[in-house]
């Protein structure tokens, strides 16, 4: 059976870094097509059926921003990851309003885009596939996320919204690892500092409702993220 390969789309008026990128890429499985200002990265997005993209800031013709608020009229699903040169928490802002899932600064390694990468597509794969689902078993718990209601035997636990946007991410990755920045950007809107504390005493709250069956636990995945370890 053929091995279907994620598809990027990567817009960047670099030529060197370009060509870089495009070459690491397909090295690691990813069919990856380079355009070099944000008009030429439209019509390849137009033409082209893609998974996630990968968009520079600074473009001649048109800017990253915009190219990504056109992607968006079109394509409300699809991952989309700034790469820039800015680092100004107002770039940040701005680039996740015009619909980003991630922001990457330059100069960054290629190890951690393709982590990112594959972490966004993990993530947008398993909520496509499951995005419907609000039911969940988490070893002997019973977890409605609609009804926010955790169940274990005869025993209840109303969560809150935070409590269960979070143990909903950590059902769906299931004895996977959950990263950290992703969850962070997805229940709280940015992964500050402040945010990621934040999580962590979440974290521990959900870990005290889950402490009724020995078989469940929630590890920290040092330096990624969290792993729900359940049946």
């Amino acid at each position: 059976m053929t091995e279907i390969k994620p598809r990027v789309l990567l817009a960047e008026d670099d030529p060197n870094l370009g060509r870089l990128l495009q070459e690491y890429l397909e090295a690691k499985g990813f069919v990856t097509e380079l355009a070099m200002n944000g008009k030429e990265g439209f019509d390849k997005f137009r033409k082209g059926t893609w998974d996630i993209c990968l968009l520079d800031v600074m473009m001649p013709v048109k800017d990253g921003y915009t190219l990504a608020k056109e992607i968006r009229e079109i394509n409300k699903e699809i991952p989309i990851v700034f790469l820039t040169a800015k680092s100004m928490k107002e770039d940040t802002i701005e680039g996740f309003n015009a619909g980003a899932d991630d922001y990457i600064t330059k100069p960054f390694s290629m190890e951690e885009l393709l982590l990112r990468i594959k972490a966004i597509l993990r993530r947008t794969k398993g909520s496509i596939a499951n995005a419907d689902q609000v039911n969940f078993t988490v070893g002997d718990y019973a977890f409605d996320s609609q009804r926010q209601m955790l169940e274990h035997g005869s025993k209840s636990q109303k969560l809150t919204s935070k409590e269960s946007d979070l143990l909903r991410l950590l059902a769906l990755h299931k004895n996977d690892v959950l990263d950290r920045s992703l969850a962070l950007n997805t229940i709280w809107g940015d992964d500050s500092y402040f945010n990621s504390r934040s999580m962590d005493v979440y974290i521990a709250k959900l870990r005290k409702y889950l402490k009724e069956d020995p078989t469940v636990e929630i590890m920290n995945i040092h330096g990624k993220g969290f792993r729900l370890i359940a049946r």
